[in-house]
C-alpha cells in the first residue's frame, strides 16, 4: 500500500527535509566528452556519486532515494553503449548489494525487466530479498522504467486482480498497483546536466513535487550539490493547491 497519502486528494506532512527525493541522474557522457574521455568513463565515474549521495541521505536521515539509472527510451542509444550500461549495471549489483545489506538500506528496483538478461534479473530478485527488511534507507533504482509505462501496466494489473473492482474506481484503487507504491510521493525531485525536464519519470508521483534543476553534470555532483537542492526545497512554499493564507495559518496551528 502507498506509504502516505495521494498529494491531489490529502495534503501529506511537510518536514523541512525531504523524506523522499528522486533523482535523474543526467550528463554522464558529456562529462567524460569534456575530459577527452570515452562516454563508459562517466558512467563509471556516476556510480561513485550514486555512493556519495547514498551517504549524504543516510546522513541527513532521508529515508527514501529513488534514481533514474536508465529509462525505456534509453534502448535507442548506440548498442555499444548500452551493453556497456547493461554490464556496469550488472557489476553494480554484484558488488554494491552486500554493501547496501550491511548498511541497513532496502534495495528496490522498479521498471520493466523482461528486456533483462536472466542473470541480471536475478541479481535484483536476490538482493530485494536479502534487503527487505533493512529500515535505514530504501534505495530505488529505476531501470527500463518509463511513467507513461507505470500508468498502463498499474491500469493492467487493477483490472485483472481486483475481483470487485467498482465502476467510478479512484486514485487509490489504481495508485496500490503502481511500482513505487511502497513509498511516498517525492517530496523533491532534482535533475542534474542542464535539462529542465522530466523525461517520463514518476509522471504520477511528481504531481505536487518540489523541482530542482542544475547545470551540474551528475558525475560532479556532490554533497554540497545535495545540500543546495535542500536549501532550494526549503526555501519553498508548498501550498498543494491552497492559497498562502491558508497555507501560512496551516503551519502555525501546527507550531
Amino acid at each position: 500500500m502507498p506509504q502516505g497519502p495521494s498529494s491531489t486528494r490529502e495534503i501529506p506532512e511537510i518536514g523541512s527535509i525531504p523524506r523522499h527525493i528522486a533523482i535523474i541522474m543526467d550528463g554522464n557522457g558529456r562529462w567524460a566528452r569534456n575530459r577527452f574521455m570515452p562516454r563508459v568513463a562517466g558512467h563509471q565515474q556516476g556510480v561513485e556519486t550514486v555512493r556519495g549521495v547514498i551517504k549524504a541521505c543516510i546522513e541527513r536521515e532521508i529515508p527514501y532515494l529513488t534514481v533514474f539509472a536508465f529509462s525505456s527510451e534509453n534502448w535507442r542509444r548506440p548498442a555499444e553503449e548500452v551493453s556497456y550500461l547493461m554490464q556496469l549495471f550488472t557489476g553494480a549489483l554484484e558488488q554494491e548489494i552486500t554493501k547496501l545489506h550491511e548498511n541497513q538500506i532496502r534495495f528496490k528496483v522498479i521498471g520493466d525487466l523482461s528486456k533483462f538478461e536472466p542473470k541480471i534479473i536475478e541479481f535484483i530478485r536476490a538482493g530485494e530479498q536479502l534487503t527487505a527488511e533493512n529500515k535505514r534507507l530504501t534505495f530505488t533504482i529505476a531501470a527500463n522504467y518509463g511513467g507513461r509505462w507505470d500508468i498502463m501496466q498499474a491500469m493492467r494489473k487493477m483490472m485483472t486482480q481486483s475481483a470487485e473492482l467498482p465502476l467510478n474506481f479512484d486514485e487509490e484503487n489504481l495508485a496500490r498497483y503502481l511500482s513505487l507504491n511502497y513509498a511516498p510521493e517525492p517530496d523533491l525531485f532534482i535533475r542534474t546536466g542542464g535539462e529542465c525536464r522530466i523525461s517520463n519519470f514518476l509522471l504520477w508521483q511528481l504531481a505536487y513535487t518540489e523541482l530542482y534543476f542544475t547545470d551540474t553534470l551528475w558525475p560532479d555532483f556532490n554533497e554540497h550539490e545535495l545540500e543546495l537542492a535542500i536549501q532550494s526545497y526549503q526555501q519553498r512554499e508548498r501550498r498543494f493547491g491552497r492559497t498562502s493564507e491558508q497555507t501560512r495559518t496551516a503551519m502555525s496551528a501546527k507550531g
